[in-house]
């Protein structure tokens, strides 16, 4: 017969606490024992299914707390190639006390999602600083246009940095020398200039060590954002995003 301690209303209590089967002492019990743990795990199982989601989220929540632990590490580790890097756009308020970090990529769905989000946070708070990362990560058209909009900032500066990516976050067409010269053409930019300086060794280096840190961010899609002392790796709307800035102020 099973032994007390492995009684169902402990077994409850181990599986809604998600308690590893190693606490158990299987060393010690018999195989007749082991046998009637496993015919009870599986009828309380059956008889309360819901223990299993209860359990499951309770692992969640540990791992994303391990997970949220290791990413301050992360940060703290990178917070000069994060934070100040010396050649990333930055907007929003330069002096903000907070920083919102962002590695997008133009082709990407929910950057364009989180783009107008975004925006409305900058104007909303205007104490936000806001540090633009090129990681294009889709594609031909990806890479394109994340060497077009680096090209106009050497170009022309900041100002016409800020219009090329607001017009390339919203483009869908394929970026041919056509795209691009009426691109340039459109900001009131040398199209020949711009075309010739895409493939600049210091726009190379810029892309080459975007895509270094996010490896060691552990980031492999967009939008991700680095928020004070947290990584986020996805789309975030509008109203989580004042709540974590709310949180890292």
């Amino acid at each position: 017969m099973l032994k007390t301690r492995f009684a169902p209303s402990l077994l409850a209590l181990m599986l809604a606490t998600a308690t590893q089967a190693s606490d158990l002492d299987f060393d010690n019990m018999s195989e007749a024992e082991r046998t009637a743990f496993g015919a009870q795990v599986r009828t309380y199982l059956l008889e309360n299914p819901e223990v299993i989601m209860e359990a499951v989220q309770v692992l969640e929540e540990r791992r994303a707390a391990e997970q949220a632990q290791g990413d301050v590490q992360l940060i703290a580790n990178n917070a000069d190639a994060i934070f100040n890097d010396g050649y990333s756009w930055v907007g929003g308020n330069p002096e903000g006390d907070v920083t919102i970090v962002e590695f997008f990529d133009y082709r990407c769905g929910f950057c364009r999602r989180a783009h107008p989000e975004v925006a409305q946070l900058l104007e909303l708070d205007g104490n936000i600083r806001y540090v633009a990362k090129e990681f294009p990560i889709l594609g031909e058209n990806s890479v394109i246009s994340s060497r077009f909009a680096l090209a106009v900032r050497e170009v022309a500066g900041d100002e016409a940095y800020e219009a090329a990516k607001e017009t390339l976050i919203a483009l869908n067409a394929d970026m041919d020398d056509t795209v691009l010269r009426r691109l340039a053409d459109t900001l009131g930019l040398d199209a020949d200039e711009v075309i010739a300086a895409m493939d600049s060794e210091d726009i190379t280096a810029q892309l080459a060590k975007t895509r270094e840190l996010a490896q060691a961010l552990q980031i492999n899609g967009t939008p991700s954002f680095v928020m004070g002392d947290q990584l986020i790796r996805g789309y975030v709307p509008l109203d989580a995003m004042q709540q974590i800035v709310a949180e890292a102020r």
